[in-house]
């Protein structure tokens, strides 16, 4: 009895053996399986999704260029670009669709962000004037006693905002700056005479011509516009990462630029309308015909192929030179806030 209990034994101890093995293989193949997809998850904040600088990253989800790429792409949104800027610096996301001149402030705080596509060539907005100020307030100059409206204190329109008034013979201490975010919260704060000019971009913009409410100080939609207020081209918005996640992350940084500069192709070859057919329907303010105006408008903004323009750097850099503190003085690598490595490759 006691001999055949024993090769009863031995025989489910090899099969006990077996068994075990075959789970930890399994085990070890589900597990490969998430650690494969958590590589390619990319969590993009945006700073202000539905504004239209900042059109590609949803339009390249709704594409599905990001998928075709291999890509689990989440999209979150924050107001302003200085609250994205701070939720990678903390880790919480892996890249960001904001302005590029966030990697020059950043580096002179010792923080290395790189930007690898440039969605626009231009700022892409305006200096808006209440109705109501419009012949007392004809440019920049007249602002001084004035309240100025920006998305956020230390966001980048604060930076063009203070850059523009010192052009025109202002100093910091001769207006006061307001953060009133975008959209509903700057209509809101421009209606309860909060603030007299503000920092805007479509549709806002669009809507607040038709209302009446606000007409154009300075315009910085065209290249035109944007070389005559700032004294060259100014590349706002653009998808930038850490450095450090960058040089771990190459091939996932080459999908991404991949799928926005197939965005931006898109955006060349077709018309307002068909974009805005690509949006969400809630982007459109309940107010579609005047959504593809603004788009329309909006149009040369936009980067043909995702790269940073010969001199774009270099203005951002003057511009933010010559009132942040943070860069004053300070040698700035603009190699390293920039690179058009990957969108290179793109065919």
């Amino acid at each position: 009895m006691r001999q055949r209990f024993n090769v009863f034994a031995n025989v489910f101890t090899r099969a006990a053996g077996a068994s075990a093995a075959a789970a930890a293989v399994l085990m070890v193949s589900v597990a490969a399986v998430p650690a494969a997809q958590a590589a390619d998850k990319i969590t993009i904040m945006v700073g202000g999704i539905n504004k239209l600088i900042y059109l590609p990253p949803k339009l390249a989800e709704n594409l599905g260029y990001f998928k075709a790429e291999g890509l689990d792409v989440e999209l979150q949104s924050q107001q302003a670009g200085v609250d994205a800027e701070n939720e990678l610096l903390a880790g919480a996301v892996q890249a960001v669709v904001g302005y590029y001149d966030h990697s020059i402030d950043l580096q002179s705080k010792g923080k290395e962000v790189q930007s690898i596509t440039q969605l626009l060539v231009v700022p892409g907005g305006m200096e808006m004037v209440r109705s109501d100020l419009a012949t007392q307030v004809r440019s920049m100059a007249d602002l001084k006693g004035r309240t100025l409206g920006v998305t956020g204190l230390g966001s980048s329109s604060s930076f063009l905002a203070q850059y523009l008034a010192s052009r025109n013979g202002l100093k910091t201490s001769d207006y006061s700056m307001l953060p009133v975010g975008a959209g509903n919260t700057l209509i809101a704060a421009l209606k309860q005479k909060r603030v007299d000019v503000v920092w805007t971009t479509e549709p806002t913009t669009s809507m607040l011509l038709a209302s009446g409410e606000a007409k154009v100080l300075v315009d910085m939609n065209s290249a035109a516009g944007t070389r005559a207020a700032l004294g060259g081209l100014y590349p706002a918005s653009a998808v930038y990462v850490q450095r450090a996640w960058l040089q771990s992350h190459k091939a996932e940084a080459a999908k991404l630029a991949r799928a926005f500069v197939n965005t931006l192709k898109y955006i060349q070859t077709h018309s307002a309308e068909e974009i805005a057919d690509k949006m969400p329907a809630d982007y459109y303010g309940g107010n579609k015909k005047l959504y593809v105006q603004a788009l329309k408008a909006s149009l040369p903004m936009y980067s043909p192929d995702g790269k940073m323009p010969p001199e774009g750097a270099e203005v951002v850099l003057k511009v933010m030179a010559a009132f942040n503190p943070n860069i004053k003085g300070k040698k700035i690598d603009l190699s390293k806030t920039y690179t058009n490595e990957f969108v290179d490759q793109v065919k």
